[in-house]
């Protein structure tokens, strides 16, 4: 069996006068190295796709970090220059791809950025500058550090008992390297809140009514899936969850393939 594959939706990014469609290093490395699986990037754009074409061809959906933030229009809200950046060919190919990827019980992993597009995506809406809220913490990343320094393992957060997250990194304190500015306010119906911050802001989420692996997570397990333990935990599960959709889809026959 050839090793299963995940779509990774990219962002829109501009270098040099050109526009890229980009999906971080780090979280092609986890993907393959700490889940063991392919990534596909997918091409982000505002109209034009069919979801489910791309979906027949992967066997799990990975929605990664950015520096981009969903549109608030996606939650009801109005949009100010604070609110930004946005990237809305990214929020048109994501939203899409959960929304079908959960009907179809395809393995969903969403990460940072990708837990609040999974929190929209199913009815929830979002918090801007967290920061400023009374008693939030201050969860953006830190001035005058390096890339490791920025994404240090500093944070604790509570997993609750009999959580799907749980049965993975087991319940309470879990050391991660959450660095957000934007967080869930009100959950998705569908959501179910796994993991908190000791502040209260919501960390982990899983969906409900899932009929496959299905979890979003505020923090970056990407950045060391494959030197620090609950991260690659998180990656192996869901590298495990894959694999299980892989090997129970049907065969393609060589005349299936022609037709």
């Amino acid at each position: 069996m050839t090793k299963p594959i995940v779509a990774i939706p990219a962002d829109i990014r501009s270098f040099d006068g050109a526009t890229w469609h980009a999906v971080q290093h780090q979280y092609l490395r986890a993907t393959l190295n700490a889940a063991g699986v392919m990534a596909f990037i997918i091409p982000a754009f505002e109209a034009g796709y069919d979801t489910d074409a791309i979906l027949d061809r992967v066997d799990g959906l990975l929605i990664s970090g950015s520096a981009s933030n969903v549109h608030p229009s996606l939650y009801g809200a109005e949009a100010n220059d604070k609110d930004g950046p946005f990237d809305p060919a990214r929020d048109a190919t994501s939203l899409p791809l959960i929304r079908r990827a959960l009907d179809r019980a395809i393995p969903l992993l969403a990460i940072c950025r990708g837990i609040q597009e999974l929190n929209v995506a199913l009815g929830g809406s979002l918090a801007s500058e967290i920061q400023e809220q009374p008693g939030i913490w201050d969860h953006r990343r830190p001035d005058g550090v390096d890339r490791d320094g920025m994404y240090a393992i500093r944070q604790s957060v509570h997993v609750k008992e009999g959580s799907c997250i749980a049965s993975i990194l087991g319940p309470g304190e879990v050391r991660v390297n959450s660095l957000h500015r934007q967080a869930i306010a009100r959950t998705a119906p569908r959501l179910q809140v796994e993991a908190v911050a000791e502040d209260g802001t919501v960390e982990a989420v899983s969906v409900i009514d899932a009929k496959a692996f299905a979890v979003g997570v505020q923090w970056h397990p990407e950045y060391w899936a494959e030197t620090d333990k609950p991260s690659n935990q998180l990656f192996q599960a869901f590298g495990d969850a894959v694999r299980t959709y892989a090997a129970g889809k049907l065969p393609v026959t060589p005349a299936q393939a022609i037709a």
